[in-house]
């Protein structure tokens, strides 16, 4: 399967657009990681573990997209974009959202 975020394929005929695939990620504060968040912060630098979970997120995003899209008969999805957002739970709780999304079409 071919995913991209561009609208067209070089080389490839789109044969019929499926639809549009979602797909949603969603991953708990830990208080480990935010504790060393707010560490660097302070004294500045990058925060590995969060890029981490950025990085794993968005490969798992991926991966549900392309299999959301197979499930419609596709062999490829266009278009893609992937967002990042947190959902407040209460006042001290915050989850991670990542999204992708993108059109799943068959070419040929």
């Amino acid at each position: 399967m071919i995913i991209t975020t561009t609208d067209v394929i070089q080389g490839a005929v789109i044969e019929s657009y499926l639809g549009i695939v979602t797909a949603e990620v969603v991953y708990g504060s830990n208080f480990l990681r935010d504790f060393i968040a707010g560490i660097r912060d302070i004294v500045g630098g990058r925060t590995g573990s969060y890029e981490r979970l950025f990085e794993q997120g968005q490969r798992k995003a991926l991966d549900e997209l392309e299999q959301r899209a197979q499930r419609l008969g596709a062999n490829a999805v266009i278009g893609i974009e992937i967002d990042t957002g947190t959902i407040n739970v209460d006042q001290s709780g915050v989850l991670m959202l990542i999204t992708a999304t993108g059109t799943a079409v068959r070419i040929r």
